[in-house]
């Protein structure tokens, strides 16, 4: 250290002791929990069996297990390959993206979108826009809570949490007759304060594949006008629920025309095959223009100080892709490739299940839609499938269909018969008491 003495700088030393020098600033930090999901991936990884099936990740996989790059993203790097906004996020991008994007939630026609009354930003994906709008809630409804479905994706808890929004949830699933529990979700629903939000999944429910009917979102709609509740949508996996992508954003429709002002968070990680990209949109439906550039410059604010931009190369690709009418066009037909994929492995799971003699119902399976299967598998289960089978699903027994192929679709159907025997063989000695 120096120091002016005298007219003149001096140097002196100071005495350190090794004790202070040996104390850890985090040693009362401890290790973080593994994510539900991540952890599966990791272990499945760490499996060095060749039988192995990894049935926990949330992104599509083809029918040799491996990931697939869309011929439509091809050729939109090809289109982009000698781009001049590389240096940062052009601003024009960005704005097409967003445009493109609600049309895609709200309709080509949307008078919301031709009113200018979207305020929307282009997000980390779907988690990065669900960030963003947690803590624009926390902002301007400081400790209003965010109503969660019950069960819902895992990571839905660690963002709201983090964005300090108190956390509630309404009841979804009926684990026995492993679909909607409609009559409790109206409940909570109705007895939830008068202007509280709630987060929905538009299509292809995460974790549990089961989707409200369109006579059911119109009865949600009506009781969410009579309460003043505000609804959120998560649209991750548009476009796998029915392989249209239009019927996928069924309920944001309903509610757009019943005349709610909506939230929406989109993800192109999944249905154009961009999860490493990390392209994703906000947006939030606003009364009139004017609204819509303060809630805008608010978002613009807030994503500034989380990471300023989001990279551009992405964007720059779904951008391509939505704005090319040929290139758009290849897109729905691959995304019904996938969809169609995903339904098949549905109805050949159910019947090998069938086919083995398993008397258990397995309607579930093909009754639920979307990327995943919320299997009813127990945990205990669950652990043997990969103590003894090396296949890996998450604890609460969702199954990722992406994962299920026609090579290994047998031995996991045997797989999940060995394990469920013992309820099988409790369901047959109840049917004989009796």
């Amino acid at each position: 250290m120096w120091r002016f003495m005298g007219g003149r700088f001096s140097r002196s030393t100071r005495c350190i002791s090794s004790s202070s020098r040996a104390f850890g600033w985090w040693e009362h930090v401890s290790p973080a929990p593994k994510d539900p999901i991540t952890g599966v991936t990791e272990a499945f990884l760490a499996d060095t069996n060749p039988n192995k099936i990894n049935l926990g990740v949330g992104a599509y996989r083809d029918d040799q297990g491996k990931p697939v790059v869309l011929q439509c993203v091809r050729n939109a790097e090809a289109k982009i390959a000698a781009c001049e906004f590389l240096e940062s996020n052009a601003a024009a991008v960005g704005s097409k993206l967003v445009e493109e994007s609600a049309k895609l939630a709200y309709g080509t026609q949307a008078h919301v979108v031709k009113e200018g009354r979207v305020a929307g930003l282009q997000a980390l994906s779907g988690t990065g826009a669900c960030r963003l709008f947690a803590e624009l809630q926390r902002r301007f409804y400081p400790g209003s809570p965010i109503y969660l479905p019950d069960p819902t994706w895992s990571n839905h808890h660690n963002i709201w949490r983090d964005a300090q929004v108190p956390e509630r949830s309404f009841r979804y699933y009926n684990p026995i007759t492993k679909g909607l529990d409609f009559a409790a979700l109206m409940d909570d629903v109705k007895t939830a304060p008068d202007g509280s939000f709630f987060l929905f999944h538009p299509c292809a429910h995460n974790p549990t594949g089961v989707d409200p009917t369109e006579e059911q979102w119109r009865e949600i709609s009506y009781q969410f006008k009579v309460k003043n509740h505000f609804p959120f949508f998560d649209m991750a996996y548009q476009g796998f629920a029915t392989g249209d992508l239009d019927m996928d954003a069924q309920a944001i429709r309903i509610f757009l025309e019943d005349g709610h002002l909506i939230g929406c968070a989109q993800s192109f990680a999944k249905n154009m095959g961009l999860y490493g990209h990390r392209v994703g949109c906000l947006s939030v439906l606003c009364a009139d223009e004017k609204q819509a550039v303060a809630v805008k410059s608010q978002l613009q604010q807030i994503a500034r100080s989380m990471y300023s931009n989001p990279p551009v190369h992405g964007i720059l690709l779904v951008s391509t892709i939505l704005n090319d009418p040929q290139t758009k066009a290849l897109w729905v037909k691959e995304v019904k490739v996938m969809a169609n994929r995903i339904q098949l492995m549905r109805a050949t799971l159910r019947e090998r299940l069938e086919d083995l003699g398993s008397p258990l119902d397995w309607e579930n399976i093909t009754n639920q839609v979307g990327m995943f299967c919320f299997s009813g598998l127990t945990p205990d289960q669950v652990d043997r499938l990969v103590r003894e089978f090396h296949i890996y699903m998450t604890r609460d027994g969702r199954i990722s269909i992406a994962g299920v192929t026609t090579s290994n679709v047998s031995y996991l159907a045997s797989a999940i018969h060995e394990v469920t025997k013992y309820d099988q063989e409790a369901s047959n000695i109840y049917n004989i008491s009796i």
